[in-house]
This record gives C-alpha cells, structure tokens and sequence, in this order.
C-alpha cells in the first residue's frame, strides 16, 4: 500500500528549522534534532529537503518572503512619497528589532556561517542584500535624492548596524539613533 502525502509536511519541518536556525545557528542544528522535534521520520524529511543545504535554502527563502512582506507592509503605509518609503524601510527593521523575539537577521547570521560564495546558503544570503541595496537605490532615485546610490548604501548601513547592534544591546537604545540617523540623511540629501 502506498504511502499518503502528507500535505503539511514540507511546511512543519520548516517551520521547526526556522526556530532552531534562529536559535542555535544552522551549523550546530543537525537534520536528526529536526526529525526529533518535528516527530517526523528520516525519510519524510529526505522526500522534502533532499539535504540540508536544501532545507537551509528553503529557510531563507521563507525568511525573504517574510521580510518583504513586512517591509512592504510598511512601505505601503507611508504612502507615496519616496522618501517616507526609504524611512519605512528602517522603521520597519527598528520594529523587528524592539520585538522581544529577535534573535539576529537570519541572512546576516547565516552568511557569517557560510562564508564560501559558492555554496547556496552563502548565494541566496548575498542576493538578499543585493535586493535590498537595489530596492533602496530605487527609492532613493524616485525621492531624487542627490547622490541617491550614497543614500541607499547609507541607509544600507543603518539598516544592517540595527540588525547587528539590535541583537546584541536590544532595540530600545539603538532604534531612536538609526531613525534619526535616516531622517538626517534623507532630509540633508533632499535639501542639498
């Protein structure tokens, strides 16, 4: 007899590697801990995630759609000016950053640990930031920012010391200087 899919499968055992990534970091998780947690067998795993490689892939995947998704979200709500789109995007970082929960930018966290620019994990971690650098040179360009690629790779760097410092001392201290920080170089940019 033929075994059922089990539809919710692919989606469980992520979900489970999303919390222990974030939790331990994905080199010391080991694809039986998963099986473990997810009280799945070896070989649902395998029918899902022919490696974990795979499953690390699928991981930051899931991690994209989320981020844009929240930063989206925020960009919506500022409206249709450029520039208060730019700043949503740091607001939006500064807001998963003050969440009790946050435990690190899973595309800097994961980066860090693979640090051959051949592997997938490294691939798809790198082409999340360049996404994100385009993304706020595009806006920077629609506000006609002067100098508008200097203002994406400054906010770039807000954004990524909020990631950074936001893991370490927490988001209450840091997260009122980054989005002054961001205002000061959108409006210098924008009188200039």
């Amino acid at each position: 007899m033929a075994r059922q899919p089990d539809p919710g499968a692919r989606d469980r055992i992520l979900d489970v590697a999303s919390r222990l990534f974030l939790e331990h970091g994905v080199h010391p998780v080991g694809l039986q801990q998963i099986i473990d947690e997810c009280g799945c067998g070896k070989n649902l795993l395998y029918r899902q995630f022919a490696s974990k490689d795979e499953l690390v892939v699928a991981y930051l995947r899931r991690c994209r759609q989320e981020w844009e998704a929240v930063i989206g979200q925020e960009i919506q709500r500022a409206g249709n000016d450029p520039a208060d789109q730019l700043l949503a995007v740091v607001r939006a970082v500064a807001g998963q950053v003050r969440d009790p929960r946050y435990q690190g930018c899973p595309f800097l966290n994961t980066h860090a640990e693979f640090r051959d620019p051949g592997h997938p994990a490294h691939r798809v971690s790198a082409e999340h930031f360049d996404a994100l650098r385009r993304q706020l040179q595009e806006l920077a360009g629609r506000a006609r920012l002067r100098d508008a690629r200097a203002v994406a790779e400054r906010i770039l760097l807000i954004v990524y010391g909020l990631y950074s410092t936001g893991a370490v001392l927490g988001g209450h201290d840091t997260v009122p200087n980054a989005i002054a920080l961001a205002e000061e170089t959108i409006r210098t940019s924008a009188a200039a």
